[in-house]
């Protein structure tokens, strides 16, 4: 057994290893440029988990967790939608951003990004008060000095299944591409295309305010090669990574997940952020957040960051 297989399992037995070195959230948000600098991989690549994922959505418990399983962050959920005119999110309140940032600095963990969840199953082409939705989301960004939000356009504006939604996509795209732009921020937007599409998406959009957020489970899905897709992207259109494929079994265990040849892509194409653990959950223990995402992150890091 090798020392890096050694040592994740010794985490998932004690899961009670502490981060070191860990950035604050505000030095870590430049790191989700897509510029690729000099440095280490630990000063390089930063691993995140989803809040809502492991069960924490917008509470301050997330960074505490986070910290416990050894992450450099998590992606923060703007919170729920349904019917309301916007997210179910108490970031509004200026106070209560700063017990987030607070507790965020106690714990040694930064804040990714801020996520549109809602939009998995809401439609970001046709809901009246997007516009709205997303100066919440930019306002929460400025006032937690995060320059990246995550919008997945999710099954009510999958780009493949409804090509007529694509003009009112390609505009609200533009809209909140401005609004990110004027706190110096970026969308990066999830979508159904490849990589080839999501490129000339980009540039139908036009907007040095919106980047791509590629999930490799989307390129598995649609049976592509992930680092070709990368290639393909190229580092400046790449805002973050959401990392992980569907759930089935860990990251370290899945034949689709070849980390050592993405990172060698990575490093190749000169990218470097934030790559972000949504999900990847062994089914036969799919509720043991800790033993789950502490092994992810423990694998994760023995790639990316030594």
């Amino acid at each position: 057994m090798n020392n890096a297989s050694n040592n994740r399992r010794n985490f998932i037995k004690s899961l009670a290893v502490i981060g070191t070195g860990i950035l604050s959230g505000h030095t870590l948000s430049a790191c989700s440029s897509g510029r690729g600098i000099a440095a280490s991989g630990e000063e390089r690549y930063k691993i995140a988990v989803c809040d809502w994922m492991i069960l924490k959505r917008q509470k301050l418990s997330a960074f505490a967790l986070a910290n416990e399983i050894n992450a450099d962050g998590i992606e923060l959920d703007m919170g729920g939608l349904g019917d309301r005119d916007t997210f179910d999110s108490k970031l509004g309140d200026p106070a209560v951003r700063e017990e987030f940032l607070a507790e965020a600095k106690k714990q040694g963990v930064g804040i990714s990004s801020i996520a549109m969840s809602g939009f998995y199953a809401q439609s970001f082409a046709e809901r009246p008060t997007v516009p709205q939705m997303v100066q919440d989301t930019v306002d929460t960004m400025k006032g937690m000095g995060v320059k990246v939000a995550y919008l997945p356009l999710g099954v009510p504006s999958d780009l493949v299944k409804h090509p007529e939604l694509r003009p009112a996509i390609v505009e609200r795209l533009r809209m909140a591409g401005t609004k990110a732009q004027e706190i110096g921020g970026v969308i990066a937007v999830e979508t159904a295309l490849d990589a080839a599409g999501e490129v000339e998406l980009l540039k139908e959009v036009d907007s040095p305010g919106v980047k791509i957020c590629f999930n490799f489970a989307n390129a598995i899905k649609n049976g592509k090669d992930i680092p070709s897709e990368l290639e393909t992207l190229g580092a400046s259109n790449i805002a973050e990574i959401h990392c992980s494929n569907t759930d089935g079994e860990l990251i370290e265990n899945d034949p689709a997940l070849d980390m050592p040849s993405i990172k060698k892509t990575l490093d190749k194409i000169g990218w470097s952020g934030w790559l972000i653990i949504e999900r990847s959950r062994d089914t036969d223990d799919v509720h043991n957040v800790r033993a789950n995402y502490g092994g992810n992150v423990a694998y994760m890091k023995s790639v990316f960051q030594r």
